[in-house]
């Protein structure tokens, strides 16, 4: 086994790591490695939204975009319903270089067209949220060394089996930034911005999880279990985020269903993307809060009734991000979209 941060990131820490004496993790799992990063990527998230649902076509003006001079390096597209009874439908893209964002935004022509005033008018909702992580403030995990998701697509190989994930703290564990800095978030109130066209403010150490379940592989008892007994109780857990979060630090949470990039066709794979204040909120609802103990507690038994040899792949990739890298603009959307407001 290795350690989830790269060598070249390892530093002597000035906060001790949570992996407990003699640790063994109970199953295996493994990280990203790229090729290394140098300066901030770029994680992008692209909306479109309505009152009735809205197909993937609806996004054609950014996806058609996401090809050619400058494109990511990885787009994924999926929907959900926000607490509000919207329904929004998202391309989620990935550059490893944050100067090749910039030049896509200009040279494809999509900074005109977000732009134009006629975004600011009609049935239609647009967003688009960005943050910019050096390699040091985001991490990985993944349970199947085959396949990988989100900003893993971006990455050159993955790790030997790492020794940080099964424990309460591990996600930090995995952060190089957290070797040396607590990550303490901003708890100032943001004001509630009005008009048509929104801007948000960045707020120091947004902690930003995108954390998915790819049931696709799945058959028989498996599949039976996994569909009637762990799906129900993560989406119990994600709908608190998304329509209680507020008061435990969660900003804004997303339980997104993935679609095929091409079709729009669902697919066997969903996601919970969800803003946290700072780490150590997300830590804490991890850790202690009965929406989340029991996701954890029903995937543990999940795991051993199946001897863990399972075919369900989950992954997470998790970000802290400073205000500086931090971009939010909402067009005609209802006043509880994304962070719009929020405390």
């Amino acid at each position: 086994m290795e350690s989830a941060i790269p060598k070249h990131l390892q530093q002597p820490r000035l906060h001790p790591a949570a992996t407990p004496a003699h640790y063994q993790p109970p199953y295996p799992a493994w990280a990203a490695r790229f090729d290394p990063l140098i300066g901030q990527v770029v994680m992008a998230y692209f909306g479109v939204q309505g009152e009735q649902p809205v197909p993937l076509s609806a996004l054609a003006e950014v996806t058609t975009r996401l090809r050619g001079d400058n494109a990511p390096g990885h787009w994924d597209a999926a929907c959900c319903t926000d607490a509000a009874g919207y329904h929004n439908t998202v391309a989620i893209a990935y550059w490893a270089d944050i100067q090749a964002f910039e030049r896509w935004r200009e040279g494809s022509g999509f900074n005109r067209w977000w732009q134009d005033s006629a975004r600011e008018t009609g049935p239609l909702g647009w967003f688009i949220e960005v943050v910019c992580p050096t390699a040091d403030r985001f991490e990985t995990v993944f349970s199947s060394a085959q396949v990988t998701e989100g900003i893993g697509h971006l990455a050159s190989h993955l790790s030997a089996p790492i020794v940080e994930h099964g424990y309460w703290g591990s996600a930090r564990d995995r952060l190089a930034i957290a070797q040396r800095e607590e990550l303490a978030g901003s708890h100032v109130p943001m004001p509630a911005p009005s008009g048509r066209r929104v801007r948000v403010s960045g707020r120091d150490n947004l902690c930003l999880i995108r954390s998915g379940q790819d049931w696709s592989a799945t058959t028989g008892h498996e599949r039976h279990l996994y569909l009637g007994e762990v799906q129900p109780t993560l989406a119990k857990g994600m709908t608190f985020l998304r329509d209680e979060g507020g008061a435990i630090g969660c900003l804004n949470c997303r339980f997104m269903q993935v679609l095929d990039p091409q079709t729009g066709t669902p697919l066997e794979k969903t996601f919970g993307l969800a803003y946290f204040q700072e780490l150590a909120q997300l830590e804490s609802w991890a850790k202690t809060h009965p929406t989340h103990v029991a996701i954890f507690g029903g995937f543990m038994q999940y795991v051993q009734t199946l001897n863990f040899d399972i075919q369900l792949r989950l992954y997470h990739e998790v970000a802290v991000i400073p205000a500086a890298a931090q971009y939010f603009e909402y067009l005609n959307c209802h006043p509880a979209t994304g962070l719009i407001g929020r405390a």
